[in-house]
């Protein structure tokens, strides 16, 4: 049998700077322009999981999407809603905090805690038209 996919979407606001200290001011306003902002500026994210897997015979599922809730909500959203990204959440200290490195740093708070299956990709929107998807490969 193919293997299935199963997603779960969750929401979370927080702030964030895009600025990297090895480059100039003026080099840091003219890449990040008004994300640059010195006291950063907030989005409503929407993340989205995607595991990878078979289908359990006996429960039908790939995962139990309430298991997969559970684990974003602890190893992700809990840390990251309201928070600003540069300074209050550690798995992003010292990463420019752009929607790509966000997605790499979720899927590495979750590679490795997905029961039956596997973490296919890790998808944050950032507004409704942008996003970064990541797949570990």
């Amino acid at each position: 049998m193919p293997k299935l996919f199963v997603t779960r979407r969750e929401v979370f606001s927080a702030s964030h700077r895009l600025y990297n200290p090895d480059l100039s001011d003026e080099e840091n306003d003219r890449i990040y322009d008004k994300c640059n902002n010195p006291h950063g500026h907030g989005h409503n994210y929407t993340l989205e999981v995607t595991v990878r897997g078979d289908v359990n015979e006996q429960t039908g599922y790939v995962i139990d999407l309430k298991e997969l809730k559970r684990i974003m909500r602890e190893h992700v959203i809990k840390m990251v809603d309201h928070k600003y990204l540069n300074y209050d959440v550690d798995f992003m200290k010292g990463i420019i905090p752009t929607a790509e490195n966000i997605a790499a740093a979720i899927w590495n708070q979750l590679y490795d805690k997905i029961p039956g299956g596997e973490l296919y990709s890790v998808k944050i929107y950032e507004t409704e038209n942008n996003y970064a998807e990541f797949r570990g490969e």
